[in-house]
């Protein structure tokens, strides 16, 4: 205990925010159907594509207390996802009561680095936690947790969790000449983790109104834009991991959204802030009518703007001054798949000299390679990984925003004027999106090749596990794996490390050079298939 005490662990634990200057009450929530949930003339609803519309007002104990009652089913449903996925991720006990251990080390001077508003804000929303999750933290401390998990999530980007996409254009680039930003959420934690998307419209006391893109528990910012026209996006950088946590990154851009009205006094609010991992904030500005991006990283900070170009292109590595000789920074390009998507974004934005709304959605849809090449479905060198939480296109300057509906960003785009939803008096029945501007779902979701991929997904986690488990299966369910996706060389890598395992050597080296032939994701991912083939030579 002494331990715990000299390492501040202990006054984390015990740790609960101020919330007397916002002592309030809310009225109990009404239930309207399965469906629709009301607290006065803040409401919770799910709209006819499957996304929740939530609309919250108030001081930043009430947001969290509304947003809190209103979401208790999302967010209880959420954190049993969440505490699933490490349980099968960790599956021992003993391990797990190690790791609850370390979350307490790790995160225990995390409060000390999020602002007083926000932790009010995270309290409201942890008094409708799950009493059942109350042996890993108390509820408030497990809130604080659970956003420090996204950036814990980016740190350990080598296990495939992130691989985000964007793009900005402006001027002769688009349409109109305003500005247009387009960008996939590649942050994948199961299906499950995707079901239940939240649209938040946020009117606070102090500051801009603002909608995100987020899920049950989540006050921070993933993708937003507020009433002035303002956007952040967040994309993964490298990072080491981290022996500490600070800022979470999706509460430096919530901070970002709610107080910035322009680029630079974006900037200035990131500077203040100390980040744990490192991050793209992507920002697009209605009164600069341009985009820049914003680098942070524990040890380092930089600006990246375009100059005689109405293009802005990030994909998951640095691009300012700051980080020209950072070596980190510079294998991840070379051996990643972050400069291949880069160069994918160029190629397609070349190829559509003035885009609108509805080209944004293409490109972020595709699903090809540099030069049209087939690469397989679920490739991450593909825009289209077919694996994101969601995909989301802003028009600052119209106030005017569109986000994907299930599976991906397969489905259609749901439209939202934000001048319409934040002058909204009350709940009404009638739809708040803008339904005839929504942008029509991917024909490819009525295709085979879409039924295949996504029976190439359930054959293939089972071949992994066989593998893992040393178990037992037949060859045609190899071949029928490689049939169902065959520009994927995951497949054929898959069906050859088991023929490996098995000594079946003149199959698994048939199977190791095909994959050889097709675009591999990442220089570790082709280096560790020849590494296989040398041993069978």
């Amino acid at each position: 205990m002494a331990l715990c005490v000299s390492c501040g662990v202990s006054k984390s634990l015990r740790e609960k925010p101020d919330v007397s200057l916002y002592q309030t009450e809310i009225p109990a929530r009404e239930k309207i159907n399965d469906s629709t949930f009301t607290i006065a003339h803040n409401f919770l609803r799910k709209n006819r594509q499957g996304l929740w519309e939530l609309k919250v007002s108030g001081n930043p104990l009430e947001l969290g207390l509304k947003t809190g009652s209103l979401t208790q089913e999302l967010f209880n449903e959420q954190e049993d996802i969440f505490v699933k996925k490490i349980d099968e991720l960790v599956p021992s006990k003993g391990y797990q009561n190690l790791l609850r251990k370390f979350l307490a080390w790790f995160n225990r001077k995390m409060y000390l680095n999020i602002d007083s508003q926000f932790k009010a804000e995270l309290y409201g929303v942890s008094q409708y936690a799950s009493p059942k999750y109350d042996y890993i933290a108390k509820p408030y401390q497990r809130v604080m947790y659970f956003h420090g998990a996204h950036d814990i999530g980016h740190a350990l980007q080598d296990l495939a969790l992130v691989g985000c996409s964007s793009f900005a254009a402006w001027g002769d680039s688009t349409e109109d000449g305003k500005l247009l930003i387009g960008r996939n959420f590649d942050f994948y934690a199961g299906d499950a983790f995707a079901k239940n998307k939240i649209i938040a419209f946020v009117a606070p006391n102090q500051g801009y109104k603002f909608m995100s893109v987020t899920w049950g528990g989540m006050i921070g910012v993933v993708s937003g834009m507020n009433d002035q026209g303002l956007t952040v996006t967040i994309n993964a950088g490298k990072s080491e991991f981290p022996l500490i946590a600070k800022t979470p990154v999706s509460l430096v851009t919530r901070e970002i959204l709610q107080y910035a009205s322009t680029i630079d006094e974006a900037i200035e609010i990131a500077k203040k802030r100390e980040v744990f991992v490192s991050e793209s904030i992507f920002v697009g500005s209605a009164k600069d009518k341009k985009a820049a991006i914003i680098e942070v990283s524990p040890k380092n900070f930089g600006v990246y703007e375009v100059e005689n170009s109405d293009q802005l292109i990030c994909a998951n590595h640095f691009q300012s001054a700051a980080y020209a000789n950072d070596k980190k920074n510079q294998k991840h390009i070379l051996e990643s798949h972050s400069q291949y998507r880069y160069e994918r974004m160029e190629e397609l934005l070349k190829e559509t000299p003035k885009i609108g709304p509805e080209d944004v959605v293409s490109i972020l849809r595709n699903k090809e390679g540099l030069d049209e090449e087939k690469i397989g479905y679920g490739n991450e060198k593909a825009l289209n990984q077919l694996l994101a939480h969601h995909g989301i296109v802003f028009q600052p300057e119209d106030l005017l925003v569109w986000v994907s509906s299930n599976p991906y960003q397969l489905g259609e785009f749901v439209a939202y004027d934000l001048n319409e939803v934040f002058n909204l008096s009350a709940f009404a029945d009638a739809p708040i999106a803008e339904t005839e501007r929504n942008i029509s779902k991917d024909p490819f979701l009525q295709s085979e090749a879409y039924l295949n991929y996504e029976r190439y997904r359930i054959l293939r986690d089972e071949i992994e596990d066989v593998i893992s488990n040393e178990a037992h299966v037949e060859q045609t369910k190899l071949k029928k794996l490689v049939q169902l996706n065959p520009y994927f060389w995951e497949g054929y890598y898959l069906a050859g490390l088991y023929n490996h395992n098995k000594g079946y050597d003149l199959v698994a080296k048939g199977y190791f050079e095909k994959a050889l032939e097709l675009e591999i994701t990442t220089v570790p991912d082709r280096e560790n298939v020849e590494k296989y083939l040398r041993k069978l030579r």
